[in-house]
Formats: structure tokens, sequence, C-alpha cells
């Protein structure tokens, strides 16, 4: 029974994905792209055509799922949700290899960012906005999207959630869990109306505006332009794709508590301090770095504060947004965007990486041990949001980060196989894990990962879908005890 009614849900979700595609076939339509509205229609109808028998052959009693089975249920979802999205690109042949449609698709509802795609002026604009909106219903979940429709079903949520939401620490925004879902699609809506509306009023087509506010907010880095951000060469928009990416970087929950006036529970909370202050000193740095060296990025103070802090925001939230000639800046500011891969969003939002609040348990746990050097019988805790933390918190970022570290490496050896060069090799795996998409150098460069061999992007591929679903809930069924 239990298997009957994940098998439902699996069906579900790819019913949802394929009527998704629903505005990408209005629009092929609209602009007479008839290979693209050929591939979406074909998709949509077999999607929904092989759905329609399942849904009905297994309607079952209400079940609730155990935690183990939200884990299986949220990886087949994500794996089911990127293959299905790859049929467009391959059913088309404007990516006429498996594989590389595969490595796109799983790219976007990864929110990864990196590209086979080398020229965008010659993909259909059809295929462009299909290619951001997988950015969009990844960025917040698609599982979370079914855990607002379980009711209907009769299935209990919360363990679809854990195993969904990003971040070492789970809050419920209401004590219903899918009025916690319907409650982070309806900001997740009205952040992205708001930001597209803004790009418009600063100079974009409605199109392209569209475009990257699905990116933006999803904190993906998908653009309709091969230059991306730098194609536009205006403040105003940087300005305004900055700010939304910084808040897309941010806590829904805490997003909401915004919203509720409860000021003081953002204020105190250890992950937002330390998130505000990594983006005030990571820019701030920069911007004296690019000034120093006499960068042409920086003939003024507003442009070097602008370029600073645009890809301050865009690593650190992990959306990969280029606005201007990054690659030249000199060693020390790239030292700084850098680092910024290490560490990530915020817990809770839909940027990827570690994650500021793991990044602030172990500082604080090194704090420990240094004053039990002092006071060998001092008796010291973590302390998060003026609380005492748990203890077993530590234990699972130490784990948690520990296994990052090896998935970097294994993807630095797996990418090296290639004959890529180990930096680059290094970087590849690193951006792909973090999902951040945009590299030093020539890494994140469409060429690259086109030219990489296909048993290397199908690793990688993996890789993008295991940091998206913070490593556990990828990782937990190689173990034998998992099966048991």
């Amino acid at each position: 029974m239990k298997r009957r009614a994940m098998f439902r849900l699996l069906t579900l979700l790819v019913s949802l994905v394929a009527l998704s595609m629903a505005a990408p076939l209005l629009l092929a339509l609209c602009l007479g792209e008839i290979a693209m509205a050929k591939a979406f229609g074909l998709t949509m109808t077999a999607a929904l055509i092989f759905s329609a028998p399942v849904l009905i052959a297994t309607r079952s009693q209400p079940i609730r799922f155990t935690a183990s089975d939200g884990f299986l249920l949220v990886f087949l979802a994500w794996v089911g949700a990127c293959l299905l999205g790859a049929v467009p690109y391959y059913v088309s042949q404007y990516i006429p290899d498996l594989t590389n449609a595969v490595y796109e698709s799983v790219s976007g509802f990864t929110t990864t960012g990196s590209s086979i795609i080398t020229d965008l002026n010659v993909m259909p604009r059809s295929l462009i906005f299909w290619r951001a909106e997988t950015h969009w219903l990844g960025g917040m979940g698609m599982v979370v999207l079914t855990v607002a429709l379980l009711p209907l079903l009769g299935v209990g949520g919360f363990q679809l959630l854990k195993a969904e939401t990003p971040g070492p620490g789970k809050e419920r925004i209401t004590p219903k869990i899918t009025e916690t879902a319907k409650l982070l699609w309806l900001m997740y809506i009205i952040l992205t109306a708001v930001e597209a509306l803004f790009l418009f009023l600063a100079g974009m087509n409605v199109f392209d505006a569209v475009i990257h506010a699905f990116s933006t907010i999803a904190t993906g880095g998908f653009s309709s332009r091969n230059e991306s951000i730098a194609y536009y060469q205006s403040p105003s928009i940087e300005w305004i794709i900055t700010i939304f990416m910084i808040i897309a970087g941010f806590n829904f929950s805490l997003l909401f508590r915004i919203i509720q006036r409860k000021f003081r529970e953002v204020y105190y909370n250890s992950e937002a301090r330390a998130y505000m202050l990594i983006i005030l000193a990571a820019g701030i740095l920069t911007a004296l770095s690019l000034s120093a060296s006499g960068s042409a990025d920086a003939p003024d103070t507003e442009t070097t504060l602008r370029h600073s802090f645009f890809y301050t925001a865009s690593i650190l939230t992990t959306t990969g947004f280029t606005a201007a000639g990054h690659k030249l800046w000199p060693a020390l500011a790239q030292g700084i965007l850098f680092l910024l891969m290490w560490i990530g969003g915020c817990s809770g939002s839909t940027a990827g990486g570690i994650k500021v609040v793991r990044h602030v348990v172990l500082f604080k746990q090194m704090k420990n041990e240094m004053r039990k050097i002092i006071f060998p019988r001092g008796v010291f805790s973590v302390r998060l949001n003026n609380k005492v933390g748990r203890k077993d918190v530590v234990y699972g970022v130490s784990g948690f980060i520990f296994l990052y570290l090896i998935l970097i490496a294994l993807g630095a050896l797996v990418t090296a196989s290639s004959g890529l060069d180990f930096y680059s090799s290094f970087s590849v795996s690193l951006i792909s894990i973090g999902n951040v998409g945009l590299g030093l150098g020539q890494i994140g460069s469409p060429a690259v990962f086109l030219a990489l061999p296909g048993y290397v992007k199908w690793f990688l591929s993996f890789l993008m879908i295991a940091g998206r679903l913070e490593l556990w809930t990828a990782l937990v069924f190689l173990t034998r005890d998992y099966w048991r």
C-alpha cells in the first residue's frame, strides 16, 4: 500500500511538471516556433496519458510516510522532474545529445546555472523560457508544491518538506504544513512578480524581465543573453538584481517574520546577522581591492561598489549572474569570490552551498574549543538565536561538511580523468555540488562543460542533485541500513 501511494505521488509530480510546459507551449505557438510547439506538446501529452490511468489505478486509503519514505520520494521526484524536463531539449533536437539535454535540465531544476549551450541567440525563445522556468520550479522545490496538494491524497506532508527544505534546521511558518507550503509559494510568486516589474521599468523588455526574475528569485543564473546581465549595461538593472539576489538568499521563514513585523526574531537570528555581515564585509573588501588595483571595472565609487556587491551577492547566493569582467579582477578580489563559493546562502532559502548557519555553528564551536584550553573545567555550548543549541547539531554539521569535502574531491578526480587540469576539475566539482554555476577563470563557460565526456556530465548531474538536496537525501540510499 505504501508503494502504491508513493507511485501515485511520483506520478502526480510528473503531471505537474508536464502541465508546467503549457506556458512555453503557448509561447511557442504565439511565436510560430513549430518545432518547439511539437516538442512541448508531445511531452505533455505523453506524460499526461501515462499519468491519468496510474492516478486512477493507485487510489488507496490515507497513508502516512516515515522520514525514510520521504527521503526516497524526494530523491525520486527530483530525478523524475529532471529527466522529464530534458525531453523538450532532446525532442526538438536543439540539444540532440541526450546526455547534454539531461545535464541542462538538471542544472536548471537544481538552480546550478551551468550550461552546455554556447549561443543563446540561436535558441528558440520558448526553450529559453523553459530553461528559466525549470529554475523557478526547482528554486522553491517541486516537492513543496506537491506538499500543498497532499491533503487531496490523504497523505501527511511534513516528512517531504523536511527532506526538501535546505539547512540543518526545519521551521514551520504555520502549524499546518500545507499552509506553510502555500505561504512559501505565495511569497515566492509575489517576489518574482515584483522583481519582473522593477526590471521592466528599468529598461528590460517583458520577456527578459520575466526570465531574469525567474532566475534571480530561484538563485539560478540562467539568462536570455549570452553576456548575462552585462548585456544591458544598466546600473539600475544591476542594483535591482543585486537586491533581489540578497533577498532570495535570505531565509524565507525570516522573510515571513518581517512581513509579520516580528523584527526582534530577525534581529537576533544568528544566521541572518552573519549573512548580512558577510555581504557587507565581502562587498567592501572587494571594492577596496578593485580601487587599489586601478581595475577598469572601478572607474568611480558607484561603479566599484555596484560591481563588488553584485558579484558578492551572485556568488554568495549561488546565483551565478555576470555583469563585469570579473575574470580580469585582481587576485585579492578573485580570492574573496572563491571563498564565498564555500559559504552559500541561508538555510531555508533557494540558495545552494554549505549554508551560512553551518559556518556559524562551526565558528562558535571553534571559539568554545579555544575557551576549553584556557578553562579546562568549563562547560561551553553553542548558542544560536540567543538560545543554547543542541550538541548533536555540531556533530551533524561536522559530518555534513566532511561529506561535502569528500564529494568535491571525488568530483574533481572524476572530472580530471577526462584530461582537464586538476585546478579546473576542482572548480567544476565545487560549483556543481554548491549549485553555484559560475566559476573563476574559464570555468563556468558553456564551452568547458560541453567538451566534457558523457560520464563526467552524468556524475556532475548527480552532484548537482545531491547538493540541492543537502547530500544526505541523495546519499542515504547507498547505506545498507537504509534498505533494512
